[in-house]
């Protein structure tokens, strides 16, 4: 499909002018293919993650983490060198950073309540303008061992577990990426559970100290949900053809 017409669609879909984030999201490198038959999906740009999708003959990188930050840095260094690596490949890059985690369809908050049963979701936590985080009830009420278990098992990763709540879980409050430092939140929300990414040695004692149960899944583990949903959603509204390529970090 054309380009234009497709970032037009993710921009007004993802709301990303709507969204203020620490960079400028959407299409942030533009090259001269104006076509897109192929999108490769990744948690990350890096040169390993470039050099797959165009193994993979993309047109399209589609990310959660793009490669522009705060104030525009020189095209130069590490960032001029993925510039130049889309740019000579006609790979364009796509980003939706917290649009993504805010999205209440294909978002990564939204799409793991869905895979771990939360209902009745409440939307908590600005970082900037509008809410990322989810809480919810649990209606299974599963013990905590097993809620572990199917993070440890649906994401592919290690959760490390802060054990200072009720042994079953009632109510849980979900934040991708980093959330080590909203526990209090968390809880003043009624949760008695809290499912985030990675965790912090200045936050470790908070979740005794509220007696909540922490589970950290892993930053990148937690953020690799919303651009493979999304790229299901692209695939059955234009036909495009995607890719997940998982690059985990283990942080």
């Amino acid at each position: 499909m054309d380009r234009a017409e497709l970032v037009r669609y993710l921009d007004n879909y993802l709301r990303i002018a709507e969204i203020a984030d620490y960079g400028p999201q959407g299409l942030q490198v533009e090259t001269t293919n104006t076509a897109v038959k192929r999108i490769a999906l990744a948690v990350d740009v890096s040169p390993m993650v470039i050099e797959t999708a165009v193994s993979y003959q993309a047109d399209m990188l589609l990310v959660h983490h793009g490669v522009l930050w705060r104030q525009v840095e020189r095209i130069a260094g590490p960032l001029g060198a993925r510039v130049q690596q889309l740019m000579a490949h006609g790979l364009n890059l796509y980003a939706a950073h917290l649009p993504l985690d805010a999205h209440p369809e294909v978002g990564n908050n939204a799409v793991l309540a869905r895979m771990f049963g939360v209902t009745e979701v409440d939307w908590w936590y600005s970082p900037t303008n509008v809410p990322i985080a989810v809480v919810g009830d649990v209606p299974a009420q599963p013990s905590l061992d097993e809620l572990v278990h199917q993070v440890n098992s649906q994401l592919n990763t290690e959760a490390t577990v802060l054990a200072h709540g009720p042994a079953q879980v009632q109510r849980l409050a979900i934040l991708s990426g980093f959330g080590a430092d909203k526990v209090a939140e968390a809880k003043a929300l009624g949760a008695d559970t809290f499912l985030t990414g990675e965790t912090s040695h200045a936050n470790y004692w908070a979740a005794s100290d509220y007696g909540l149960n922490v589970i950290f899944a892993g930053h990148y583990a937690t953020e690799t949900v919303g651009v493979q949903t999304l790229g299901a959603h692209l695939t059955e509204k234009f036909g495009v053809e995607t890719r997940f390529f998982d690059f985990p970090t283990k942080m």
